[in-house]
């Protein structure tokens, strides 16, 4: 069973703040593009949600303003707390945000061993580096990680020489070292096939069963775990429907956001989009 850590330090915080994340009148760049332009939105703590929409949405963009990768632009009126707090030591936030992207999978180094890609998580780092320490624990909780993961026979191969599947593994143990109160997950199945596809969201599913909140940001249909309760729609960098997960998950609603013909499917909790007939 894939096991949780929380410290004593982020349980009481947590029974103090309602919100993983709380913007207001934020508007955001990625290289000279415009983003956002004054977008208000939440996410309550506990509430596993996913943000939906088609690509050039802002769904990438909107998490790496969450994981403080990059900012928003000064306003006296924009207000972006997450956790309750605008101001954070980037390790600090990200002991408690377990982060996933397609970005860091593009950008990790590739000669990296795998027990070194589980470990650089306790730093946040590309790597790990002979400055960095890491405690016989920190060690112990990574082995166990590449056990439950079932990853622990390629420790010593090298992240460029890993399937997708295997580097996406390695990666969700990166962001699992500390016992993160929420997973924030981009498109997490992209690339993999049916068999590694499975795999990934039952180990999402059990992270989720065990208390682990979920920010999933696809375009994805069938990524959606069953334990997802909100479903935001996301369109050129405007939230343009939001509620709970059966109201919004219809084929008239995800035929109007992607804007084409959409036949939903619900199989076991799961939904899979085909074409309209």
């Amino acid at each position: 069973m894939l096991s949780t850590v929380r410290s004593l330090k982020q349980n009481t915080v947590s029974t103090i703040v309602n919100h993983v994340f709380e913007f207001s009148n934020v508007s955001a760049y990625r290289g000279g593009t415009k983003v956002f332009e004054g977008l208000d939105l939440s996410i309550r703590m506990g509430e596993s949600t996913a943000i939906l929409g088609p690509n050039g949405s802002g769904k990438t963009t909107l998490l790496k303003l969450i994981s403080r990768e990059i900012y928003p632009v000064h306003a006296d009126d924009c207000r972006m707390t997450v956790y309750g707090r605008d101001r954070w030591n980037v390790e600090e936030l990200r002991s408690r945000l377990g982060i996933v992207s397609h970005d860091l999978q593009q950008n990790y180094g590739v000669y990296a061993k795998g027990r070194e890609v589980m470990l650089s998580g306790y730093y946040s780092s590309i790597d790990t580096w002979p400055h960095q320490l890491f405690s016989a624990t920190d060690i112990e909780r990574a082995e166990e990680l590449m056990r439950q993961l079932g990853v622990e026979e390629l420790a010593d191969r090298p992240f460029g020489k890993m399937s997708t599947g295997q580097q996406r593994r390695f990666l969700l143990g990166r962001a699992l070292v500390h016992g993160p109160e929420a997973l924030l997950l981009d498109e997490p199945t992209s690339g993999l096939d049916i068999s590694a596809s499975f795999q990934y969201l039952d180990t999402v599913r059990k992270l989720m069963q065990q208390g682990t909140q979920l920010i999933l940001v696809t375009h994805h249909i069938h990524e959606i775990p069953p334990e997802v309760t909100r479903v935001i729609f996301m369109r050129k960098g405007r939230v343009v429907a939001d509620g709970d997960k059966e109201a919004m998950l219809t084929s008239s609603n995800v035929s109007s956001l992607f804007g084409c013909g959409v036949e939903l499917i619900e199989r076991n909790g799961y939904y899979q989009a085909v074409p309209a007939g």
